[in-house]
């Protein structure tokens, strides 16, 4: 039986967008570096970040909202306070109402390799129903940018 491909640490050129992402005392735990529960709190601030400021999400009045129904980590070396972090952002899949976000954390040291990467999927539903709904234009195109 073979084993699966072990994940391997990518280059920053494999990811599309990029957000600084600022570390806070609080976010090292007793090993002295972040908590992996610290990672997935900065995908999701990563990614709603960046699509808040391309004016494709409304946090506060949108009609559509994303679920996070998946997401996953792998790590490769450790991040701590106080060095900030530089999250590389791409979409790896775009359905009628999901998109597949991956995200790389990189060091802000010019650090080639990311200390971890991974991926959450977004469903985007109606705010008062929580059905799914198409996704809305301006939020396609900024998807297909990040492809």
């Amino acid at each position: 039986m073979t084993s699966p491909m072990r994940p391997q640490a990518e280059p920053r050129s494999a990811y599309k967008a990029f957000r600084d992402i600022g570390t806070r005392w609080s976010d090292n735990d007793l090993y002295g570096h972040v908590n992996n529960v610290v990672y997935y709190s900065w995908f999701d601030t990563a990614v709603n970040g960046l699509l808040i400021e391309r004016g494709a999400l409304d946090i506060h009045a949108g009609s559509v909202i994303g679920l996070v129904v998946e997401t996953q980590c792998n790590y490769f070396a450790p991040l701590a306070f106080p060095e900030p972090v530089v999250a590389g952002i791409r979409v790896a899949r775009v359905g009628a109402s999901s998109a597949r976000y991956e995200v790389a954390l990189f060091p802000q040291d010019d650090a080639q390799a990311c200390a971890a990467k991974g991926h959450f999927i977004h469903v985007y539903v109606d705010r008062a129903t929580r059905r799914p709904v198409p996704l809305p234009p301006q939020l396609l195109c900024v998807l297909e940018t990040l492809k």
